[in-house]
């Protein structure tokens, strides 16, 4: 009888943690399948600047809905944080986004996400010689493994087997990525995720609307139907059901998702389950897409991702 009340809480904990588990793996899922619908809507007559627009304005639209039915105070912002924010939203989501879909539109879908999640490799490196935080000697090993590990998926010896287009904005979006990463964590500290991934999608949409104002935007291609390509190209969707998607599945949802799952699992944890995205999505594009690896891309591959594991953990 003594021992009834602690094992319960043992319990409770253990379902939360798996339940922080499930919810990231079903975002790195979601995210997985958004890259391919992503690669069918650019492929549609919209550009990678198009589709980026059109999902941080309509995310921002959306998040802007639900705090203001749940949590307008979270919306209020002082003059300091205000710049911030404002450096958030461009480098960290806009820009990201941006060089992702230029990445995925020039790239299997499965190699741009595996240079992009080489962020984690860079966050670590930063808290080393920025921050001068300790960093556990695995890092080495993982800058070692993820360096080999792409010079054998984009076949190096070759003179780079994948568009440089593609490889360069793969490389940029993971130098957004922990720009987005570094600054996040230290938000955190103020602001909770919801309302910080608001002003990101704002501050993004705000740039996009001065690179191009919105009576340009061409709203017409909406209203077309597109072949979904690969194994699935005799049936077709039309794009306003693919865009929203990506904004809806894509974005909202996955986002709400990793912003619950943090209240059950550390970042360290959450990141590394998150690790799963570029292995599904690559299973996804090949389901799909009909996109396939070689045996150089697939051993290049599971090195990359051995390396990311580990700069995950290094700090």
């Amino acid at each position: 009888m003594v021992d009834a009340p602690t094992l319960l809480p043992e319990g409770r904990t253990d379902d939360r943690t798996r339940l922080g588990y499930a919810m990231v793996a079903t975002a790195a899922t979601l995210f997985a399948v958004n890259g391919s619908v992503s690669k069918v809507v650019l492929d549609s007559g919209l550009s990678s600047l198009e589709l980026a627009q059109i999902r941080a304005t309509c995310a921002a639209l959306g998040l802007l809905v639900f705090l203001l039915a749940f949590s307008r105070a979270s919306l209020r912002v002082g003059r300091r944080e205000l710049a911030f924010l404002a450096a958030f939203g461009i480098v960290g989501v806009a820009l990201v986004q941006w060089l992702y879909f230029v990445a995925i539109h020039n790239l299997p879908v499965g190699v741009a996400l595996l240079i992009e999640f080489t962020a984690p490799l860079f966050v670590a490196l930063f808290a080393r010689f920025v921050y001068r935080e300790h960093i556990r000697r695995r890092i080495w090993v993982a800058v070692v493994l993820c360096l080999a590990g792409l010079a054998v998926v984009v076949e190096i010896w070759a003179g780079v087997a994948f568009s440089t287009v593609g490889v360069t904005a793969a490389l940029g979006g993971a130098l957004g990525l922990t720009a987005y990463l570094l600054m996040a964590e230290r938000e955190r500290r103020h602001r909770d995720p919801v309302s910080l991934s608001f002003y990101g999608f704002l501050f993004a949409a705000a740039l996009w609307a001065v690179v191009q104002p919105l009576w340009e935007f061409p709203w017409d291609v909406f209203d077309d139907s597109v072949s979904l390509q690969g194994n699935l190209s005799d049936h077709s969707a039309p794009v306003w059901a693919l865009v929203g998607f990506i904004v809806v599945i894509g974005t909202m949802v996955t986002f709400s998702l990793l912003t619950g799952a943090l209240r059950h699992l550390s970042a360290t944890r959450a990141s590394i389950v998150a690790t799963l995205e570029p292995v599904v999505a690559t299973a996804v594009a090949w389901a799909w897409l009909g996109e396939s690896f070689g045996a150089a891309q697939l051993v290049g591959g599971c090195i990359v991702i051995a390396g990311i594991l580990l700069a995950q953990s290094a700090r």
